[in-house]
């Protein structure tokens, strides 16, 4: 008797049907679309590094959650966490064949060991987009302004981007001699959000005291609206910080483009990783505020630093796909679809498949993207076929598929249109908009 292999995957992966696949090509298209817009360029790098490649600056988190082991070849290897640190690598390796400043932008598979939850695996997908080699503003702003845009090309609703600086908190961390444990107390008011804010009082006056402890929270408050919050930081900082007036440019462009309304100003925005030195931010969609941050990062000027002697400033940006999608469908603006194709082509007697695919042929010579059904029966069983692969037009053949009268069925409406020349057909369809293919998932019906 033979004996099977239980199918199964590991906890925290999965697999992808083709509706759920077919939706998330859709949306990395659109992503990409996006950011080639604003002159960007693919990268990739591989999804295995050495080990201290990976976390010469990651933190304590980070290495309780990485996938590392030992290669055959003895090597100490492990699987990428992040595409911000192999990014790292990749510019100080091929500094000498980038132009500077480089805008990339990088979409693939990261693993970390996490605990699962909904939106969050421990294989997932990110999409990075990144400045390096300026530190100018103007670079931090377009960072923003990208996350903006991509977003709400996505359909996912209002967005709320909070923004913040972390040499402000670390500025006023000297200030209050508590400079030096500065890692350790960043990592904790980046769990505030997670644990609250008592239990975040405890851990702070564990590491310093009460009375402080007391004060870093009343620093991270927001104080009203963008402009308020700034004046009471910059009151507790020093007005001329070169923090505070970076954090006021960036405001001044947010005005002089129209998007103000989508940033907030919130101290408590510090992000856990230790690479990050400036402007730090994350992304909540207001219509799924649970599922957290769906787009963070910040501005990592030190990061190259730990492979190469020459600083290479850098600012950038992720978008974690899979909690994106989970808000999506928690909205219920995750589109669904079996098929790339709008039209399918009836298969009506099996040893015609040659003329059917010839058929197939000149609608795609039109622009109209179509599959022919390859099990031959009768038209309602094509229609009932078709209408499971989410196609909306059946095309059914005659007996010489290029010759004969054709007939067009609107599955939507269950109606025909009969005795139609293939010219005929092929204008039909590219009137009813079977040409669009994929602009669906942007809200065509």
């Amino acid at each position: 008797m033979a004996t099977f292999i239980e199918p199964r995957i590991l906890k925290g992966f999965r697999d992808f049907l083709p509706p759920l696949e077919i939706a998330r090509r859709a949306l990395l298209e659109k992503l990409e679309s996006c950011f080639r817009s604003f002159g960007f360029v693919p990268i990739d790098t591989p999804a295995l590094e050495y080990a201290d490649i990976l976390l010469g600056k990651g933190g304590g988190e980070t290495e309780k959650q990485i996938y590392r082991f030992t290669d055959k070849g003895g090597r100490d290897v492990a699987l990428r966490f992040d595409l911000t640190v192999p990014f790292a690598r990749f510019v100080a390796e091929h500094r000498g064949e980038l132009s500077l400043p480089f805008k990339r932008y990088h979409i693939a598979k990261v693993w970390r060991g996490e605990n699962t939850q909904r939106g969050r695996y421990r294989e997932f997908t990110q999409c990075d987009f990144d400045i390096v080699g300026s530190d100018s503003p103007a670079a931090d702003f377009e960072i923003l302004l990208i996350m903006r845009t991509a977003l709400l090309g996505l359909g996912v609703g209002d967005v709320c981007i909070r923004l913040n600086h972390r040499g402000l908190f670390n500025r006023f961390l000297s200030r209050l001699g508590a400079g030096e444990q500065s890692v350790e107390i960043l990592r904790t008011v980046d769990k505030l959000a997670k644990i609250g804010r008592e239990a975040t009082e405890d851990l702070l006056a564990g590491l310093l005291d009460r009375a402080r402890a007391r004060d870093i929270l009343s620093f991270i408050q927001v104080q009203g609206s963008f402009e308020e919050t700034l004046a009471s930081l910059a009151q507790a900082v020093g007005e001329a910080s070169p923090e505070v007036q970076r954090l006021a440019l960036l405001r001044r462009f947010m005005a002089d483009t129209g998007t103000a309304s989508s940033f907030v100003l919130d101290p408590s925005i510090t992000r856990g990783l230790d690479y990050y030195t400036g402007v730090v931010y994350e992304t909540f969609l207001h219509d799924a505020p649970d599922i957290g941050s769906v787009c963070s990062g910040g501005r990592y000027d030190n990061l190259a630093g730990l492979y190469s002697r020459e600083t290479i400033r850098g600012v950038g940006s992720s978008i974690g796909l899979d909690r994106l999608m989970a808000a999506l469908e928690a909205r219920g603006t995750l589109p669904f679809r079996a098929s790339y194709t709008r039209v399918a082509i009836a298969c009506m007697e099996e040893g015609e498949a040659g003329h059917y695919q010839a058929l197939a042929a000149r609608l795609r010579h039109g622009g109209i993207p179509c599959e022919v059904l390859l099990e031959p029966g009768k038209p309602s069983k094509q229609a009932m076929l078709a209408e499971k692969k989410s196609a909306r037009w059946l095309v059914i053949p005659g007996p010489e598929p290029l010759a004969d009268p054709l007939t067009l069925r609107d599955l939507h409406t269950r109606t025909n249109q009969e005795g139609l020349t293939l010219e005929q057909l092929i204008e039909r369809l590219q009137q009813e908009g079977a040409m669009r293919g994929l602009d669906s998932f942007a809200g065509v019906p």
